[in-house]
Protein backbone atom coordinates (compact mmCIF):
# COMPACT_ATOMS: atom_id res chain seq x y z
CA UNK A 1 0.00 0.00 0.00
CA UNK A 2 1.59 3.29 -0.80
CA UNK A 3 -0.45 6.22 1.47
CA UNK A 4 -0.18 10.16 2.03
CA UNK A 5 0.12 11.81 5.61
CA UNK A 6 -1.06 15.32 5.26
CA UNK A 7 0.65 16.64 9.31
CA UNK A 8 -1.87 19.46 10.42
CA UNK A 9 -1.73 20.61 13.82
CA UNK A 10 -4.06 23.26 15.39
CA UNK A 11 -2.53 26.04 17.26
CA UNK A 12 -0.32 27.69 14.40
CA UNK A 13 0.55 31.45 16.42
CA UNK A 14 2.24 33.94 13.66
CA UNK A 15 -0.94 32.67 11.11
CA UNK A 16 -3.93 31.63 12.69
CA UNK A 17 -5.85 28.76 11.61
CA UNK A 18 -2.89 28.50 8.93
CA UNK A 19 -3.88 24.99 7.42
CA UNK A 20 -7.18 25.40 6.97
CA UNK A 21 -6.74 29.30 6.21
CA UNK A 22 -8.59 30.28 2.88
CA UNK A 23 -5.91 30.31 0.24
CA UNK A 24 -6.97 32.20 -2.73
CA UNK A 25 -10.59 31.06 -2.37
CA UNK A 26 -10.15 27.43 -0.96
CA UNK A 27 -8.86 26.19 2.67
CA UNK A 28 -4.33 25.77 2.18
CA UNK A 29 -4.90 22.42 3.49
CA UNK A 30 -7.27 21.29 -0.04
CA UNK A 31 -4.26 21.99 -2.47
CA UNK A 32 -1.97 19.54 -0.69
CA UNK A 33 -4.73 16.78 -0.61
CA UNK A 34 -5.70 17.91 -4.16
CA UNK A 35 -2.27 17.14 -5.35
CA UNK A 36 -2.06 13.74 -3.63
CA UNK A 37 -5.60 12.51 -5.18
CA UNK A 38 -4.83 13.72 -8.89
CA UNK A 39 -1.23 12.20 -9.00
CA UNK A 40 -2.84 8.69 -9.01
CA UNK A 41 -0.26 7.34 -6.69
CA UNK A 42 -1.39 6.52 -3.54
CA UNK A 43 -3.99 4.23 -2.16
CA UNK A 44 -5.39 6.53 0.72
CA UNK A 45 -4.73 9.93 1.53
CA UNK A 46 -4.82 10.45 5.28
CA UNK A 47 -4.73 14.10 7.42
CA UNK A 48 -2.51 13.79 11.07
CA UNK A 49 -4.21 15.95 13.26
CA UNK A 50 -4.95 17.08 16.59
CA UNK A 51 -7.81 19.56 15.87
CA UNK A 52 -11.72 18.53 15.31
CA UNK A 53 -11.84 21.67 13.13
CA UNK A 54 -8.99 20.83 10.85
CA UNK A 55 -10.20 16.86 10.97
CA UNK A 56 -14.15 18.22 9.42
CA UNK A 57 -12.00 20.59 6.54
CA UNK A 58 -9.95 17.74 5.64
CA UNK A 59 -12.72 15.31 5.02
CA UNK A 60 -14.52 17.87 3.54
CA UNK A 61 -11.49 17.91 1.06
CA UNK A 62 -11.64 14.38 0.49
CA UNK A 63 -8.64 13.08 3.12
CA UNK A 64 -9.64 10.37 5.66
CA UNK A 65 -9.11 11.48 9.25
CA UNK A 66 -8.64 7.88 10.76
CA UNK A 67 -6.90 8.89 14.36
CA UNK A 68 -6.24 12.15 16.06
CA UNK A 69 -2.67 13.07 16.80
CA UNK A 70 -1.62 12.70 20.23
CA UNK A 71 -1.24 16.24 22.11
CA UNK A 72 2.51 15.10 23.02
CA UNK A 73 3.45 15.57 19.53
CA UNK A 74 1.22 18.22 18.68
CA UNK A 75 3.57 21.63 19.88
CA UNK A 76 5.21 23.97 18.16
CA UNK A 77 8.42 21.89 18.63
CA UNK A 78 7.80 18.83 16.86
CA UNK A 79 9.84 17.88 14.31
CA UNK A 80 8.26 16.57 11.19
CA UNK A 81 9.66 12.88 11.10
CA UNK A 82 8.16 11.89 14.70
CA UNK A 83 4.46 12.50 13.58
CA UNK A 84 5.26 10.73 10.49
CA UNK A 85 6.25 7.82 12.51
CA UNK A 86 3.36 7.73 14.35
CA UNK A 87 0.87 7.93 11.59
CA UNK A 88 2.45 4.78 9.83
CA UNK A 89 2.39 2.87 13.24
CA UNK A 90 -1.26 3.93 13.89
CA UNK A 91 -1.92 2.66 10.44
CA UNK A 92 -0.24 -0.75 10.74
CA UNK A 93 -1.88 -1.44 13.68
CA UNK A 94 -5.66 -1.01 12.43
CA UNK A 95 -3.86 -4.09 9.58
CA UNK A 96 -2.70 -1.65 6.58
CA UNK A 97 0.91 -3.08 4.66
CA UNK A 98 2.40 -0.41 4.02
CA UNK A 99 5.23 -0.04 1.47
CA UNK A 100 5.74 3.67 0.95
CA UNK A 101 5.00 6.41 2.35
CA UNK A 102 4.56 10.39 1.34
CA UNK A 103 4.32 13.12 4.12
CA UNK A 104 2.98 16.37 2.47
CA UNK A 105 2.86 19.76 3.94
CA UNK A 106 -0.80 21.22 4.16
CA UNK A 107 0.79 24.26 3.52
CA UNK A 108 1.77 23.38 -0.10
CA UNK A 109 -0.40 25.31 -2.27
CA UNK A 110 2.26 25.09 -5.41
CA UNK A 111 2.60 21.31 -4.90
CA UNK A 112 2.60 19.72 -8.57
CA UNK A 113 1.24 16.05 -8.69
CA UNK A 114 3.54 15.21 -11.17
CA UNK A 115 6.20 15.59 -8.68
CA UNK A 116 4.56 13.41 -6.90
CA UNK A 117 4.78 10.55 -8.98
CA UNK A 118 8.20 12.03 -9.93
CA UNK A 119 9.25 11.27 -6.49
CA UNK A 120 8.05 7.78 -6.01
CA UNK A 121 9.91 6.61 -9.48
CA UNK A 122 12.88 7.91 -7.94
CA UNK A 123 12.53 6.16 -4.42
CA UNK A 124 11.90 2.71 -6.52
CA UNK A 125 14.32 2.96 -9.03
CA UNK A 126 17.50 4.10 -6.43
CA UNK A 127 16.71 2.13 -3.42
CA UNK A 128 16.63 5.24 -1.23
CA UNK A 129 15.02 5.49 2.14
CA UNK A 130 13.88 8.65 1.65
CA UNK A 131 13.63 11.50 -1.06
CA UNK A 132 13.37 15.00 -0.46
CA UNK A 133 12.21 17.84 -3.43
CA UNK A 134 15.16 20.38 -3.27
CA UNK A 135 15.28 23.52 -5.83
CA UNK A 136 18.29 25.45 -6.12
CA UNK A 137 19.13 29.04 -3.93
CA UNK A 138 18.70 31.53 -6.43
CA UNK A 139 22.06 33.70 -5.39
CA UNK A 140 25.04 31.66 -4.89
CA UNK A 141 25.05 30.71 -0.57
CA UNK A 142 29.07 30.96 -0.57
CA UNK A 143 29.16 34.83 -1.35
CA UNK A 144 26.79 35.60 1.78
CA UNK A 145 27.15 37.87 4.02
CA UNK A 146 26.51 39.02 7.83
CA UNK A 147 26.35 42.16 9.42
CA UNK A 148 28.10 42.38 12.69
CA UNK A 149 27.53 43.83 15.91
CA UNK A 150 28.72 47.25 15.11
CA UNK A 151 26.92 47.31 11.37
CA UNK A 152 29.50 45.78 9.41
CA UNK A 153 29.54 43.27 6.27
CA UNK A 154 30.90 40.11 7.19
CA UNK A 155 31.46 37.24 4.32
CA UNK A 156 29.64 33.88 6.19
CA UNK A 157 32.42 31.81 4.73
CA UNK A 158 35.56 34.22 5.86
CA UNK A 159 38.96 35.13 4.44
CA UNK A 160 40.50 33.04 6.90
CA UNK A 161 38.77 30.07 5.79
CA UNK A 162 41.13 28.56 2.67
CA UNK A 163 38.45 26.55 1.44
CA UNK A 164 36.68 29.48 1.03
CA UNK A 165 39.17 32.15 0.16
CA UNK A 166 38.30 32.63 -3.16
CA UNK A 167 34.82 33.31 -3.02
CA UNK A 168 35.46 36.59 -2.26
CA UNK A 169 36.75 37.72 -6.11
CA UNK A 170 34.78 34.62 -7.67
CA UNK A 171 31.90 35.65 -10.33
CA UNK A 172 28.71 34.24 -9.15
CA UNK A 173 28.07 32.62 -12.21
CA UNK A 174 31.83 30.29 -11.41
CA UNK A 175 30.76 29.92 -8.07
CA UNK A 176 28.94 26.06 -7.30
CA UNK A 177 25.25 25.84 -7.11
CA UNK A 178 23.97 24.65 -3.72
CA UNK A 179 19.93 23.47 -3.24
CA UNK A 180 17.28 23.86 -0.25
CA UNK A 181 14.47 21.51 0.63
CA UNK A 182 11.57 23.20 -0.31
CA UNK A 183 9.55 22.15 1.97
CA UNK A 184 6.82 20.38 0.07
CA UNK A 185 6.49 16.31 0.45
CA UNK A 186 9.14 13.53 2.32
CA UNK A 187 8.74 10.26 -0.05
CA UNK A 188 9.76 7.33 2.58
CA UNK A 189 10.45 3.58 1.96
CA UNK A 190 8.42 2.89 5.03
CA UNK A 191 10.61 -0.46 6.45
CA UNK A 192 13.62 1.49 6.27
CA UNK A 193 12.49 5.08 7.68
CA UNK A 194 11.13 2.78 10.73
CA UNK A 195 14.90 1.35 11.28
CA UNK A 196 15.55 4.98 12.67
CA UNK A 197 12.97 7.67 12.14
CA UNK A 198 15.25 9.93 10.23
CA UNK A 199 14.61 11.78 7.01
CA UNK A 200 18.20 13.10 6.70
CA UNK A 201 21.06 10.41 5.77
CA UNK A 202 23.53 8.63 3.19
CA UNK A 203 20.14 7.03 1.94
CA UNK A 204 18.18 10.19 1.22
CA UNK A 205 17.79 11.38 -2.14
CA UNK A 206 17.48 14.56 -3.73
CA UNK A 207 14.84 15.37 -6.34
CA UNK A 208 15.74 18.69 -7.91
CA UNK A 209 12.22 20.79 -8.84
CA UNK A 210 12.03 24.66 -10.47
CA UNK A 211 12.14 27.35 -8.01
CA UNK A 212 8.93 28.76 -9.74
CA UNK A 213 6.79 26.16 -7.87
CA UNK A 214 8.49 26.69 -4.08
CA UNK A 215 7.41 29.10 -1.85
CA UNK A 216 7.75 29.17 2.08
CA UNK A 217 5.03 30.52 4.21
CA UNK A 218 5.86 31.35 8.08
CA UNK A 219 4.60 34.80 7.97
CA UNK A 220 1.23 37.01 6.95
CA UNK A 221 4.25 38.34 4.42
CA UNK A 222 5.13 35.25 3.06
CA UNK A 223 1.32 34.24 2.97
CA UNK A 224 0.25 37.55 0.62
CA UNK A 225 3.53 36.34 -1.79
CA UNK A 226 2.08 32.93 -2.33
CA UNK A 227 -1.08 34.12 -3.47
CA UNK A 228 0.29 36.38 -5.53
CA UNK A 229 2.69 33.66 -6.95
CA UNK A 230 0.08 31.14 -7.45
CA UNK A 231 -2.54 33.81 -8.82
CA UNK A 232 0.54 34.73 -11.92
CA UNK A 233 1.14 30.42 -12.39
CA UNK A 234 -2.89 29.27 -12.65
CA UNK A 235 -4.50 32.85 -13.71
CA UNK A 236 -7.78 31.46 -14.78
CA UNK A 237 -8.24 28.73 -11.55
Amino acid sequence: MIVAIIPARGGSKRIPQKNIRKFCGAPIIKYSIDAARDSGVFDRIIVSTDCDKIAEVAINCGAEVPFRRPIELSDDHTPTAPVLTHAIQQLQQSGANLEFACGIYPTAPLLQSEHLGEGLRMIKATGAKVVIPVTSFDYPIYRGVGISDAGALELLWPQRLTTWEQHEVTRSNDLPEAFHDVGQFYWLRVDAFLRDGRLWGPDTRALVIPRKFVVDIDTPEDWEIAELKRSALYPTA
